[in-house]
């Protein structure tokens, strides 16, 4: 879509507005409540005050992520926001594939936690809206603004794909956003507590996920 890179959003607010003008109540933002979904939220309020904003709850985030959470939901009141918890409960996962998921076969546990309650708020939608970056990974690199989603079958907007990690921080700091603390303390990308760890490089920024493990995504954003 030829959206105009604008010096102040860099296309992010004008994808948001397309994007809630071509789908109207249709269209999801699945929100994990790190920085760039703080940008995101305060940008989709301006458009679209009662959005729904999901967040998949897999009942394993830090406290701080629940925290914040709450803070958002005091300043914007209007917005439509969802925690989405899997069809599992931790206990009822442990007694099927064995305790501690998340260690002996991570994308199983994602499998479960993350994606399929995902593809179930998906199925009434016909978009949904991600904070990806090109410059989070190197498997992010080459996203657009709009996407076609093969694996949830569904359009895939990224109005951020242009922002840097300073351009993420300056409007958090410009417009007096609150935020997860643990960006503070070493995490720029925040996941699942078992996880997450502080990253060991700003050159990656989600070089702190999965650490050990092989693994780099949680499945959310692989066609």
């Amino acid at each position: 879509m030829p959206f105009e890179i604008d010096e102040q959003y860099k296309g992010a607010l004008e994808v948001i507005k397309w994007s809630y003008q071509q789908y109207g109540k249709d269209v999801v933002y699945a929100c994990s409540f790190g920085i760039e979904g703080i940008v995101l939220i305060d940008l989709i309020a301006k458009v679209q005050p009662d959005a729904q904003i999901v967040f998949l709850d897999t009942d394993v985030h830090f406290k701080e992520t629940y925290e914040t959470i709450e803070r958002v939901r005091e300043k914007y009141p209007t917005l439509n926001i969802v925690l989405k918890k899997p069809a599992l409960t931790l206990e009822q996962q442990a007694q099927q594939f064995g305790d501690k998921l998340w260690e002996t076969k991570p994308n199983q546990c994602c499998n479960i936690r993350k994606l399929e309650p995902l593809n179930e708020v998906l199925s009434g939608a016909k978009a949904w809206i991600s904070g990806l970056r090109r410059e989070q990974s190197e498997t992010r690199k080459n996203i657009e603004f709009i996407n076609q989603d093969n694996r949830f079958k569904s359009i895939k907007i990224c109005p951020l794909i242009h922002w840097t990690w300073k351009d993420v921080w300056r409007y958090v700091s410009k417009h007096e956003l609150t935020y997860n603390v643990l960006h503070d303390q070493g995490y720029p990308s925040i996941g699942c507590s078992h996880c997450t760890k502080p990253a060991f490089t700003l050159e990656d920024l989600r070089s702190g996920r999965w650490q050990g493990q092989g693994k780099t995504e949680c499945g959310l954003h692989t066609q």
